[in-house]
């Protein structure tokens, strides 16, 4: 006769599937033996229960931190995370109540949040809640996007998500496509191993700006191809004419011309119709990294910014920017469903020959990755839910308010705002204050006023490497608007903010500069002080020199106590 296992010591028996009473329980167990996933026909129950948890903390985490995130630094997050979360792997688990609500608190109280106007450093934007609530459906239903019988509905959705942003990237081309990545680095990196696999003969030569991302450079090293020719910008836009002469210059090899559409630290776009004419001129694809500028397309009015991105090969696009979507949500579009074949790959157990031939979606060549999580699911929840005219009004918003911020710094005796256009949604501006002070001293100034009100917890600026007017680069703070909603009267204070930092740091570098003046001038003078005291020493010292030798050489000179000076007197 059959016996069910014995437990384990230290372990609660089980009867018919249900925890015995006989052995006591750790918090973290509960559920372990009782199924309580986020799927199924009572996951969702349990799921709102805990989802509650996890508002809750959201909610009371945003006054504790008081501002766009936590005050104190970098050291102060750490204590007071570890306060909530250690350890991390306890031997017996608290339960997921109390896990929820510690870690989620914690993580929360030591965010810097986006949907903060005063957070604005980076191309960091606050998810839209609906793009949130879709992810949370996603999450709890975890489609694997590598094979049909792990994601049936998923792909299906995912399929019209692509086809409707290929379609919005290359209206004109006739078999457009595109493939969900993690984002723009994995998106630039499948675009230069798609022009690789094409590129005959000979090894592919990828040309690209000053300004491109780096993850154009990483991925030329990733694929073991040469390193990017780097052609020279003006303005922070890809030179026409200086990349007509770097092709020329490869003439006979494959080429890759690498535009960016929304650069990261300026928000300039290259001269896509001139770059188009000048790669065609030399028989070279065109890539466009547009994964700040690309939904630019979700506007009438704005998309002429993008005139020439139809003519690209391949597009970076990414949601996770002006999308408004929770990371990741990356695009790759290609303008040509066949350039996608070799990325195709056979594995039985994702996509056999004879499943794929019964009708069986084969999805695995959707990516160079695996495992993947449903991302084109939010993406589409988004779409329907505020349409193409709904997503424009949203990017046009963030242009607008970019707009005004900047004629805001302008209005500013004590801000300068970087000569020229503004870059999509991103202001470079920095306090006259650095401008009284040599170049070096005057970019310290701009750093300081960064570290400070990210110290206090006040702002998150960015910072960037920028031509001035003059044609020197000199230290920029940035401003980064992507709030679907802020207006630009609650990003004011901000300048404030930095104004205040500037003054406190400018006369901390002047007292600085002071005492280290102060320093110089007491050593300088300690240092003429010596020399003179050296100086007599040494012309007493080379005058007894003097007197011993002459003594020694006078004849009949006898040897005496005497000092030499008294020797040689009359």
């Amino acid at each position: 006769m059959s016996r069910a296992p014995l437990p384990l010591p230290g372990e609660p028996s089980v009867e018919r599937g249900h925890l015995s009473v006989g052995a006591p329980v750790a918090p973290g167990a509960e559920g372990v033996r009782e199924g309580l996933v986020a799927g199924g026909a009572h996951g969702p129950g349990r799921l709102r229960a805990l989802t509650a948890i996890v508002l809750d903390a959201l909610e009371n985490a945003a006054p504790a931190r008081g501002g766009p995130l936590p005050a104190g630094g970098p050291e102060a997050v750490a204590l007071s995370t570890l306060a909530r979360c250690a350890p991390v792997l306890p031997e017996e688990g608290v339960g997921p109540e109390a896990a929820l609500g510690d870690v989620v608190r914690a993580i929360a109280e030591g965010a810097a949040d986006p949907a903060d106007p005063a957070c604005v450093a980076h191309l960091h934007c606050p998810p839209l809640a609906v793009a949130v609530a879709a992810d949370l459906a996603g999450a709890a239903l975890n489609p694997s996007m590598d094979s049909w019988d792990q994601a049936p509905a998923a792909g299906v959705i995912e399929e019209l998500t692509t086809a409707a942003l290929a379609r919005l990237i290359h209206p004109t081309a006739p078999t457009p496509d595109a493939l969900i990545t993690s984002g723009g680095t994995e998106s630039n990196l499948v675009a230069l191993l798609l022009a690789r696999e094409r590129a005959v003969p000979g090894a592919l030569r990828v040309v690209t700006g000053a300004n491109a991302h780096h993850s154009v450079h990483r991925a030329a090293w990733m694929l073991g191809l040469p390193a990017p020719v780097v052609v020279a910008c003006r303005d922070g836009r890809i030179d026409p004419a200086a990349l007509d002469d770097a092709l020329a210059a490869l003439a006979g090899a494959p080429l890759l011309v690498v535009a960016t559409a929304g650069t990261t630290d300026e928000g300039r776009i290259d001269p896509l119709p001139e770059i188009a004419r000048v790669a065609e001129r030399h028989a070279a694809r065109l890539h466009v990294d547009a994964a700040y500028g690309g939904p630019l397309l979700f506007s009438e009015r704005l998309a002429p910014l993008l005139a020439g991105l139809e003519h690209a090969a391949s597009v970076t696009f990414d949601l996770h920017k002006l999308g408004w979507q929770p990371v990741a949500a990356g695009v790759l579009a290609v303008a040509d469903a066949g350039m996608l074949a070799p990325l195709s790959l056979r594995a039985d157990y994702l996509n056999a020959d004879d499943d794929t031939e019964a009708g069986l979606p084969d999805v695995l060549g959707r990516s160079i990755r695996t495992t993947r999580r449903p991302d084109a699911l939010k993406m589409a929840v988004t779409f329907r839910a505020l349409g193409r005219r709904g997503l424009g009004e949203l990017v046009e918003h963030c242009v607008r308010t970019a707009h005004e911020f900047g004629r805001a710094v302008d209005a500013r005796p004590g801000l300068r705002r970087r000569p020229g256009d503004i870059g999509i949604s991103t202001v470079l501006f920095r306090p006259t204050v650095a401008d009284a002070l040599p170049d070096e001293a005057g970019d310290a100034v701009v750093a300081a006023v960064r570290r400070t009100l990210l110290a206090e917890g006040r702002a998150v600026l960015g910072r960037a490497q920028a031509e001035d007017g003059d044609g020197r680069r000199r230290l920029w703070l940035k401003a980064t608007l992507l709030h679907p909603d802020a207006a630009a009267a609650e990003l004011l204070p901000l300048l404030d903010l930095v104004t205040a930092a500037a003054d406190r740091a400018a006369t901390e570098a002047e007292a600085d500069r002071a005492a280290t003046e102060a320093v110089a001038d007491r050593a300088a003078t300690e240092a003429e002080a010596d020399g003179v005291v050296t100086g007599a020493v040494a012309d007493h010292a080379a005058t007894g020199a003097v007197a011993d030798r002459a003594a020694t050489e006078a004849p009949g000179a006898e040897a005496t106590d005497a000092p030499a000076a008294e020797r040689l007197s009359p």
